[in-house]
């Protein structure tokens, strides 16, 4: 009887613990912005510092320091990259997506051990919401078609939404799943201990005094021809 109180006490403090190790992340920096998605029994308020922290890393990396950043052509750049495996995580994410990353990683529900294809779970609470909510009928069919056969894969999918990457700005439910698919799932075969998060924007200096080209010696001058 002891036995079984001792074992039940201490599962019990290993789930208390869990569940605390879960609740930790607080360093929310979009915390005004407006809601996401709309779903029952997932981390809403996680979720969404993912997507805009994500949001935020791609335009500035796809800007280039090139005018206003272009969320679009950011979200067009990131969809082809990730799907024909020319994504380049460790120079996009910021120090502050790799700590969201390490919050999401608690959450149990939405990552999949097993799958190969990618870590996120086809049949998380997350991925049933997102699935039933974007707005474009094609994509819905063809997202809940490749999740309820088992062939959902980013490679599969992803071609499907590289000429639709603009419904991501007024559609966050699919904004959402390729944050979570194409980007931070990504994220999980990356080291960041080996990786330099530091990524300080290059400031212009208006007073420097651009430099001026000598001008070339004529071979000619002062010859009589």
């Amino acid at each position: 009887m002891k036995s079984k109180i001792t074992t039940l006490t201490f599962l019990l403090v290993i789930t208390l613990f869990s569940c605390n190790q879960g609740s930790q992340f607080s360093d929310f920096k979009y915390a005004d912005k407006p809601a996401t998605i709309t779903c029952e029994g997932v981390n809403l308020k996680l979720l969404n510092e993912a997507l805009y922290s994500f949001e935020d890393d791609i335009a500035k990396h796809y800007n280039k320091g090139n005018g206003t950043p272009r969320l679009d052509q950011a979200y067009s750049q990131i969809i082809r990259n990730s799907i024909y495996g020319r994504l380049k995580i460790e120079d996009i994410a910021s120090k502050h997506t790799v700590a969201v990353f390490e919050a999401l990683k608690k959450e149990e529900d939405l990552w999949d051990a097993n799958n190969i294809k990618s870590h996120l779970n086809y049949k998380s609470k997350v991925l049933n919401c997102i699935s039933s909510s974007i707005k474009d009928a094609s994509l819905k069919t063809t997202l809940n078609a490749l999740i309820s056969t088992n062939s959902m894969a980013p490679k599969l999918f992803g071609p499907a939404i590289v000429n639709k990457s603009r419904n991501a700005l007024s559609d966050k439910n699919l904004a959402m799943y390729i944050t979570l698919d194409l980007f931070y799932a990504k994220m999980f075969d990356i080291d960041f201990s080996k990786v330099n998060l530091e990524k300080p924007e290059k400031k212009v200096d208006f007073n420097a005094v651009p430099a001026t080209e000598k001008p070339v010696a004529d071979p000619h001058a002062g010859h009589n021809h």
